[in-house]
């Protein structure tokens, strides 16, 4: 331990990247309550956490008060302890919440948080870019959400450009099929931006193609290739098969959404090949021990979160380590359950991550896109707001 802090004292600040995320108690943008993480990409650990809070049941019940009355001054000379933490809009909790952590970053942490790893939903990186110094703190794409939004631009780009949508033409099977295709392109080439780049391209090729025009020249080569058609050419075991494909004039329109979605700007922010599903996954812990449906004050919102850190953490056997600094010996069957919960949540977690799961995942989503697609083609427009 002294070694360490000596290190510590000649080096300065630990240096390290975060993901951070918002969550709010509300669906929607109207929520009183929310609260921001940053967890460690190194070892996967909640490092800090924010409660907001536009509401306060005190203030609620005194603001009928004239602010010049003798009652009013008394209780506001006593009121020190203000649940409302916040002032402004739910939706710039996010940023409020990543600037107060990042500001007591090396104060209270001995950290800087040089990489954050953000999904573009709201302004957190602008608030916090200059923190350490002028564009100190570099921003990095969460890959899950630059995938997602293969599938946002082009359901947009159907939705608003007539002709785009059918059969044979940009169903909602086929965008799914070209978000996964881009997530893996991404996956595979993490560290290499021209193969990266060049794989993510391939994927939307590939998709396109017809029989009367194969689009594989981005496709890897070689008998062990991913694509089908390089493997039959390179087993020279026939012709290949085209499924489905692009024509000429839908592929044109798909290419100006790729040609953002694959540049070397962007790209060059997921070669680390992170996501923020850690801090999605932390998020749904707070919200079990808090649940949504229920309006709770700020109190019992900071309960909920901290709670929800020492399980993310830990487990279930922080609750052991709760009890006992409560002056509580936990007993054998509280030991026990603890113990069995963890291991089940562990064996829970192996199972759907395993290779055989995720598949059957995807053929699912899969199935439901394309029963969805028959049913819409065969019945044509069928509800449409103020539309009949």
């Amino acid at each position: 331990l002294m070694l360490l802090l000596e290190v510590r004292r000649v080096v300065g600040s630990a240096e390290c990247g975060v993901s951070g995320d918002g969550t709010w108690q509300k669906r929607g943008h109207s929520s009183l309550n929310g609260c921001v993480s940053v967890i460690s990409v190194d070892t996967g650990k909640v490092i800090d956490v924010e409660a907001l809070s536009s509401s306060c049941k005190s203030c609620k019940t005194k603001s009928k008060l004239r602010q010049d009355s003798a009652s009013y001054q008394e209780w506001k000379a006593n009121h020190t302890s203000c649940q409302a933490n916040h002032e402004g809009s739910a939706g710039s909790m996010e940023t409020v919440g990543l600037y107060r952590i990042f500001e007591r970053s090396k104060g209270k942490r001995d950290l800087k948080y040089l990489q954050y790893y953000g999904d573009g939903d709201s302004k957190s990186y602008a608030a916090v870019k200059d923190m350490y110094g002028k564009d100190s703190v570099q921003k990095l794409e969460c890959i899950g959400h630059v995938q997602k939004r293969v599938g946002c631009r082009l359901r947009k780009l159907k939705k608003t450009v007539r002709g785009l949508g059918g059969k044979g033409k940009l169903t909602d099977a086929l965008i799914d099929r070209l978000q996964n295709y881009y997530g893996i392109a991404i996956r595979a080439n993490v560290g290499n931006l021209s193969a990266m780049k060049r794989a993510t391209l391939a994927s939307l090729f590939h998709c396109s193609s017809t029989d009367k025009q194969p689009r594989h020249g981005l496709c890897p080569l070689g008998p062990k290739s991913w694509c089908g058609y390089q493997r039959v050419e390179a087993l020279g075991q026939g012709k290949y098969v085209h499924k489905g494909g692009l024509p000429d004039d839908v592929l044109n329109k798909v290419k100006t959404v790729y040609s953002d979605l694959c540049s070397d700007e962007l790209l060059r922010k997921c070669l680390h090949g992170k996501t923020q599903n850690a801090n999605v996954c932390f998020n749904g812990l707070i919200w079990q021990q808090a649940p949504k449906e229920v309006y709770v004050s700020l109190p019992t919102v900071m309960f909920a979160l901290h709670d929800a850190v020492a399980h993310f953490n830990n487990g279930s056997v922080s609750t052991l380590d709760i009890l006992r600094q409560a002056g509580i010996e936990p007993g054998y069957y509280t030991t026990k359950a603890c113990i069995a919960r963890d291991h089940q949540r562990m064996q829970n977690a192996k199972r759907k991550s395993a290779d055989g799961t995720k598949q059957a995942r995807k053929k699912r989503r899969a199935a439901t896109r394309r029963k969805g697609d028959y049913n819409a083609s065969a019945e044509g427009p069928s509800y449409e707001s103020g539309a009949f």
